[in-house]
């Protein structure tokens, strides 16, 4: 299979390219895999599971993955503002991967 992606003339059309830019930058797949653990969580849970991170770059991270259709964004219409996140059923399909990215770390580190 890597074979083929070697042998594409064009990189960015490969499904490897593809699935690199849903999960690139620092703090996606952290995202992703807090959201696997816990199922749902709002802003300020992930904010302290990220430890530093400032809200900015994690609203845009969300936003990039909601855009992406991995995670569901629930807006609650009280005072105070209630979001809730949790995995779409697209985002569930690329825990598999990330699960093995850990086996892999697990058993090399």
């Amino acid at each position: 299979m890597i074979k083929n992606y070697i042998e594409n003339a064009n990189f960015e059309d490969t499904g490897f390219s593809y699935t690199l830019s849903l999960i690139s930058g620092k703090h996606k797949m952290v995202i992703l895999y807090c959201l696997m653990e816990y199922e749902v969580v709002r802003f300020n849970e992930l904010k302290r599971y990220l430890k530093k991170i400032s809200d900015k770059t994690l609203s845009t991270n969300l936003k990039e993955l909601e855009s992406d259709r991995l995670i569901i964004r629930t807006d609650y219409p009280q005072i105070p503002p209630k979001v809730e996140y949790r995995l779409s059923d697209r985002g569930k399909s690329l825990m598999a991967v990330l699960d093995q990215l850990c086996a892999w770390g697990e058993q090399n580190k």
